[in-house]
């Protein structure tokens, strides 16, 4: 098979959870041991699923039918990320078939690409060097890195001005709505990840993408249609 990638694209930027790494396992082992801590019934792989691309919160509530104007959240809500943190060592995370080998093309080709994540940058930082990507990613932009999260553009068009690349020539792929608005904000190819973390009701079809792919094997042949004149 050819190596080479023949594209328009300068520049791929990804969405870490669900997107570029499939981290629902991490998620699933932490609040399996707190709940069989508190001896409550475990949550289906499935609902999991469908609720990491929402947040830690939003895994609280699911776990433990808690809002986050219980007394009981915040703590549980701490223990749920302090444990994900030491879970990260022995991480089962893996990035998504088709990833690492688009990743060498993309790097042969010399189009640089980066991770623009609503994941706090602790946790982002430890997880991609525990995979071995951390330093071959060219820009990480973490809530802490911006003023306004996505669906703001600026952290897309920041990871842009860091990679020195057109943000019109640039491809961002997500798994949640707010990760198409942001790109449209910003004037970026949007590509949405069906094979990500949507929820049960999720509609992706409604969503401002671009394009959207079924699998992460998918994101080659398309990169490839891309050329501009």
């Amino acid at each position: 098979m050819d190596d080479k990638l023949n594209t328009g694209i300068e520049c791929v930027l990804f969405d870490l959870d669900g997107t570029l790494i499939d981290t629902a396992a991490d998620f699933r082992q932490v609040l399996d041991q707190m709940l069989d801590e508190q001896e409550l019934p475990r949550i289906t792989p499935e609902r999991i699923h469908q609720t990491v691309s929402d947040g830690a919160r939003a895994l609280v509530s699911l776990a433990f039918g808690l809002t986050d104007r219980d007394p009981d959240f915040e703590p549980l809500l701490q223990k749920l990320l302090d444990r994900y943190y030491e879970q990260l060592d022995n991480t089962l995370a893996q990035p998504y078939p088709g990833i690492l080998a688009l990743l060498e093309k993309l790097e042969k080709a010399t189009i640089p690409w980066g991770v623009v994540t609503n994941k706090p940058e602790k946790y982002s930082l430890r997880l991609l060097q525990q995979l071995q990507l951390l330093d071959r990613c060219g820009s990480l932009v973490c809530p802490e890195h911006v003023q306004q999260r996505k669906p703001d553009p600026e952290s897309l068009l920041l990871a842009c001005r860091q990679l020195n690349r057109n943000y019109e020539r640039t491809v961002y792929i997500g798994d949640h709505l707010r990760d198409m608005q942001a790109a449209r904000n910003a004037d970026i190819i949007a590509v949405a990840a069906a094979y990500g973390y949507l929820g049960a009701d999720t509609r992706i079809e409604e969503w401002p993408a671009d394009f959207i792919i079924r699998s992460a094997a998918d994101l080659e042949p398309l990169l490839t249609l891309l050329q501009f004149a």
